[in-house]
């Protein structure tokens, strides 16, 4: 198979697996800028987000034999996040709704944690159908599918501003509302 610009994600990942530099680099082209976007928008800091991206691509590379990739777009993005939750875990300045889901994404697998995890999405989703239907749609937009403001308020037909404020009372409403769940997850969740 000859590696050209139009292969698909499905051909560059198999390519990638048999060792191949063209389709790295293809891959490296296709998402760089995608992944950095993902980075920066979560942690704005331009060094931390060129690093974070760097990273990926070179646990990309150096464990391309190992890995069977069957969404690349997916993975990189997943570990693209994974790393932002190492940064916001290391310097301890979680925002406060993704401090338990992230703690609970790097504890054990065990029954506790998944039933934990389960009844803490369960009450977000809960608290999320008490929102007026256009907050609920732009917290859905922004942490669901990981718009930006921008992108949201283009999608909307509405100002960024109006995003901001919607997100901001969300994310005050969503912190009394299930705080006191998040606690005590967050207690229970520790080593």
């Amino acid at each position: 198979m000859h590696t050209h610009e139009n292969a698909t994600d499905d051909e560059l990942a198999t390519m990638l697996t048999d060792g191949s530099e063209a389709a790295f680099d293809l891959i490296y082209e296709r998402y760089w800028k995608k992944l950095y976007n993902e980075a920066y928008k979560r942690i704005n800091d331009s060094s931390d987000s060129e690093e974070i991206v760097q990273d990926v691509f070179v646990d990309l590379w150096n464990k391309r034999e190992s890995r069977h990739i069957e969404n690349l777009r997916g993975y990189l993005l997943g570990a693209v996040r994974y790393q932002v939750f190492a940064i916001y875990h290391k310097r301890k300045n979680l925002p406060a709704f993704e401090e338990p889901l992230d703690y609970m994404a790097l504890s054990s697998d065990d029954a506790d944690s998944n039933f934990l995890r389960d009844e803490l999405l369960s009450s977000i989703h809960d608290w999320l159908e008490t929102q007026p239907e256009k907050r609920r749609e732009i917290f859905r937009l922004r942490f669901l599918e990981g718009l930006s403001t921008l992108e949201i308020a283009d999608q909307l037909g509405i100002s960024r501003k109006t995003v901001q404020n919607q997100l901001n009372t969300s994310q005050q409403n969503l912190r009394e509302s299930i705080g006191k769940l998040l606690t005590l997850l967050i207690l229970l969740l520790r080593p």
